[in-house]
């Protein structure tokens, strides 16, 4: 179960230390930054489904709710009943199932950049380290402009429409989550209600009860 966390709530400490961009690579990065930022700034809502490849080889899939700014639910098919959900303010993540609970500041989660509003990557919280583009996609290596050391999330679009493809998060230990997302529904409506934990009573969840 900790490991169906780490593609969403895996804090920038904790994940493997970006090497030192380049100037080229940073003079690609500021290029493409731009046009991703105007693709992320201009979502308001956004619903998908996303298969997550994890590093012991499973898989497990669902469907991703975003509203910006600052809300977000990831709500795991049967039989799992995991379900991360962003309120504005912060995460919290709970399954009846293994009684996991947990609840973190949205901002330490490596997923904020979906949404960050506004989401800057030319002098705000994030930096492009590299840009890439091959068979129509561009993958942007991000990671925090402050403590650039301390990690990265690597993002991937489409760019002719400009879509989010999914992202992959590296670990301390070179382990790797990864989650691409399918059927991308852009400026739909989405109810209050997805966005407000709606999980068994916390204090129960924390002591283990029934």
């Amino acid at each position: 179960m900790r490991i169906l966390l780490a593609a969403l709530l895996l804090s920038f400490t904790t994940v493997l230390a970006a090497g030192p961009a380049t100037a080229q690579n940073v003079a690609q990065g500021q290029a493409a930054a731009a046009d991703v930022e105007k693709y992320f700034n201009s979502i308001r809502t956004l619903k998908a489904r996303f298969v997550q490849s994890n590093p012991n080889g499973s898989v497990v899939q669902g469907t991703l709710y975003v509203r910006r700014p600052g809300r977000m639910r990831f709500e795991y098919d049967a039989p799992s009943q995991l379900k991360i959900v962003a309120d504005g303010s912060q995460v919290t993540m709970w399954d009846p199932t293994t009684k996991d609970f947990g609840q973190w500041p949205i901002g330490w989660t490596a997923a904020s950049f979906l949404v960050k509003e506004p989401l800057s990557l030319t002098g705000g919280d994030l930096q492009v380290e590299k840009a890439e583009r091959q068979d129509g996609m561009l993958q942007l290596t991000m990671s925090q402009a402050k403590k650039p050391q301390e990690g990265k999330v690597i993002v991937r679009v489409s760019e002719n429409p400009m879509a989010l493809r999914g992202w992959t998060i590296i670990d301390n230990r070179g382990n790797q989550v990864n989650v691409s997302l399918q059927d991308v529904q852009a400026g739909g409506q989405l109810a209050d209600s997805l966005f407000k934990f709606d999980g068994p009573d916390p204090g129960q969840m924390r002591r283990g009860g029934n």
